[in-house]
């Protein structure tokens, strides 16, 4: 067997040659690529156009965007700080304190815009209804907050001659819309002296309210604001200042919140064109009229 074996693995002198020449191959193969490394040099790339237009590219839209780029960065950078929480009320509450508890700037700003307007926190859940305050946030600063027994007991404070303090119980009061003044809307709770302006605007132009409901139609009354109004306020049955469309001119109806200048003109086209309305059923005919708005104005239509 060992005769076979060696017979097997056994070469001729040319198979040896053969077999030599192939290694040296392979060998020069395996070290050209290494020996063209050690000769080759190292290239270099410059990196300095890359970062110039890098940085050009930053300053652009920082310029383009009003330096929003440093607010929105000092807002993250404060929302990283570990928040200090302590007891608080959040009425007119001065902004370094808002910070320590964690708010950003632009949190801040949004609770002092509100503030201006006439709005105050009558309770815990009120901070609730600032929409740059989610949930985590409220649930988070829930158990520190503190508002004194005279915002719940008491309404409006105001100072009087030497610094006494004179507040106004905070009796529940019910009021007219129609008959109310800018004064007495303030009474409402959460009607400031903005918002109370607005409705009084409105409710001139429009010619008086015929139902609660309208007072959502005001800038700056949601669901939410009305929700906690509409106990508060009643709309008495009485007269509404009506609108003749047969004798009304384009400047008498221009400023009426319920129809668009198109519209308008659309209304005094067709009296025009068809002679006088004999009633609403006639506006119909206007394609431009849509049932909402036919409904909307009714009450204040007369022929």
């Amino acid at each position: 067997m060992f005769k076979y074996l060696t017979e097997f693995f056994s070469f001729t002198r040319k198979e040896l040659n053969g077999l030599l020449v192939f290694c040296m191959l392979l060998l020069i193969v395996l070290l050209v690529p290494l020996a063209a490394s050690w000769f080759r040099s190292q290239e270099t790339y410059d990196f300095s156009r890359f970062k110039k237009e890098i940085a050009e590219f930053r300053a652009s839209e920082i310029k383009r965007s009003g330096h929003n780029y440093h607010k929105d960065y000092e807002d993250v950078e404060a929302l990283a700080k570990a928040p200090v929480y302590f007891r608080f009320n959040p009425n007119q509450l001065p902004e370094a304190d808002w910070q320590k508890l964690g708010l950003s700037k632009k949190q801040i700003r949004v609770i002092k815009n509100y503030e201006a307007k006439g709005g105050k926190f009558w309770k815990k859940e009120d901070l609730k209804r600032i929409y740059s305050i989610d949930a985590l946030m409220y649930s988070k600063l829930e158990p520190y907050i503190n508002i004194p027994e005279e915002y719940h007991a008491y309404g409006r404070v105001t100072e009087e001659g030497g610094g006494a303090r004179k507040y106004f119980k905070n009796i529940a009061v019910v009021v007219d819309l129609n008959s109310a003044d800018s004064a007495t809307l303030q009474t409402v709770r959460g009607i400031g002296p903005v918002l109370a302006s607005r409705i009084v605007r409105y409710r001139d132009r429009l010619g008086g309210f015929c139902r609660k409901e309208q007072l959502r139609e005001v800038y700056g009354i949601d669901s939410v604001r009305y929700s906690s109004l509409e106990g508060q306020i009643i709309v008495n049955p009485g007269p509404v200042r009506k609108l003749n469309f047969n004798t009304a001119t384009f400047d008498d109806i221009k400023g009426y919140p319920y129809l668009s200048y198109k519209q308008m003109n659309a209304i005094i086209q067709y009296r025009k064109q068809h002679g006088p309305y004999s009633g609403i059923n006639d506006l119909k005919k206007i394609a431009i009229l849509n049932e909402e708005i036919l409904r909307k104005i009714a009450p204040y239509l007369i022929f």
